[in-house]
Order: structure tokens, then sequence, then C-alpha cells
């Protein structure tokens, strides 16, 4: 594991702040390690004998693990080296280019300690995906829910980590239709490569629902998603000619150059390249 203290980030802080959550500790699952995980790390050192530090080394690491208990299946659930070796083949990409693409574009991992997919709910595509259905979300909007209902996109509302699924049920519940609920399915991105559920019959599936039972199953089922996005939506011809600016672009949106995606995508390909 990682050692961690205030002001780390990345997927092992995201990782420290589920195993947080489950010991009972209400924080957001941000992957920044900010003042409210420092103290509930303290607490938890406290309460646990260990050192009160605020620093997540290997006894504090030890500790949580064993007290949480992840899934005890999700490591059935984790990508193999031969599923990427059978992507690659499948759509006749370069390993290493494959590799390349699951390191930076994927969230770390495609499940939750608890063994459910990794989500993040947009309120402001629940309130697209609930017009499309026929209702009218002003109708429906209200300062009781405006946590997941909203027109414009925000970041505001992101509670991370296994509480998504609570923002997830609450707008999956404010009307009893079942429209409603699919709506809400659609309005969260899913897996490890945080794939939206609108997507779900443009990518050959049959239902919505049928897309989420497939997230929760494997994270090859999450890869095969992916597979089929970057070919529906033409990203694959740039992976294959590994033009990295205009794959991040396909796949990221005209902001990947905020985040650095393509430069991140070449050095993990010459990485796996060197490698291979």
């Amino acid at each position: 594991m990682q050692y961690l203290k205030l002001r780390s980030s990345g997927p092992f802080v995201s990782y420290l702040q589920e195993l947080l959550g489950k010991s009972g500790y209400q924080i957001p699952a941000t992957g920044y390690f900010g003042n409210l995980t420092d103290a509930a790390v303290r607490d938890f050192q406290r309460k646990n004998g260990l050192v009160v530090d605020g620093e997540v080394g290997v006894k504090t690491w030890t500790l949580l693990v064993d007290k949480t208990r992840p899934a005890q299946t999700l490591a059935d659930k984790f990508l193999s080296e031969q599923d990427l070796k059978d992507f690659a083949q499948k759509h006749q990409l370069e390993l290493p280019a494959v590799k390349a693409v699951n390191e930076v574009e994927s969230s770390g991992k495609g499940f939750l300690i608890d063994g459910k997919p990794k989500i993040l709910f947009e309120g402001h595509i629940f309130w697209k995906q609930l017009q499309e259905r026929g209702f009218n979300p002003n109708l429906i909007s209200n300062p009781s829910n405006s946590d997941v209902l909203y027109s414009r996109w925000t970041k505001s509302h992101y509670i991370g980590g296994p509480r998504e699924y609570d923002r997830l049920e609450k707008a999956a519940s404010l009307l009893p239709d079942p429209k409603v609920r699919e709506a809400a399915l659609a309005s969260a991105s899913w897996g490890s490569y945080q794939i939206m559920g609108f997507h779900a019959k443009k990518l050959g599936y049959a239902s919505v629902q049928e897309f989420v039972d497939q997230m929760y199953i494997h994270e090859r089922n999450q890869l095969e998603a992916f597979g089929r996005y970057i070919t529906v939506f033409g990203c694959i011809q740039h992976l294959k000619a590994k033009n990295w600016s205009k794959f991040a672009h396909c796949y990221n949106g005209p902001a990947y150059a905020q985040n650095k995606y393509d430069i991140k995508l070449e050095n993990a390909y010459r990485k796996h390249l060197n490698h291979s």
C-alpha cells in the first residue's frame, strides 16, 4: 500500500476513504487527503492503539483492511493480463497501447470494497433523462432533492465512493415510476472506464438495466463496454494509430489537454512498450 498523509491525492486516497467510510466515518471519497480525512485517520489511530500522527503507513493500512474486511470475492472481479491480451487481439491493437489506456483511462479499479461497481451520479444528466422520458423536472425539483436533480453541471454535490449509491437511489425514488429509475441508472457513469448509462443502447445493450447488470459482473465486462464505446464513437482508429491527442479528445472531450491525458497516455505506452 502507498504511504499517505495530509494533502496526498490519487486512487489510494479514494480507497482509504472507502475503508474509513466502512468504519463509520462520514467523509466523501474525493481522492484528496484533506482535513476531514486527516481527522478520521487520527481518530481511527487513537481508537485502535496506534501512534496518532495522521499518517497512513503499514500499521494503519493493516488494521483498516483487517477491520473492514473488503468483499472477499472482489479479487475474482479484477482484470488479468490475459483479459488485456484478449482485448488487444479482438480489436487488433498493440498490447502496450491497451495497457496504456487501461492505466490512464480506468479509474484504478472498477469496484468498491462492497463489491458494487464504481459510479458517479450526474444530476444534470438526470434532468435531461427525465425530460427524454416525458417528465417535467421543474415540477419535481425542490430544495430537498437539489443534490440529485439540477439543470446545469456542478461537481458540488459529488460525494464519491459508496455514498454515490445513496444519491442514485434517492434520484430513482423521486417518483414511483420505473421510467424514473431507468433515468437515474442512465445518469450515472459506471465501472473502471466510467461509461455513462445513457449510452447503453448505442453500445448494443438491450436496455440500461442490462448494461448496469453487466457492470456488476467483472472488470472484464467493463472492459467490453469500453471496447464497444471506442468502436461506436470512432476513438479506436486513433488508438490504432497511437495518435494520443486525437484519442484523448475523442474519449475525454475537448478539455483533455487540461489534464494532460494525451501526454499521460504516450508516457504510459512507452513504459509498457519497454517492458513488452
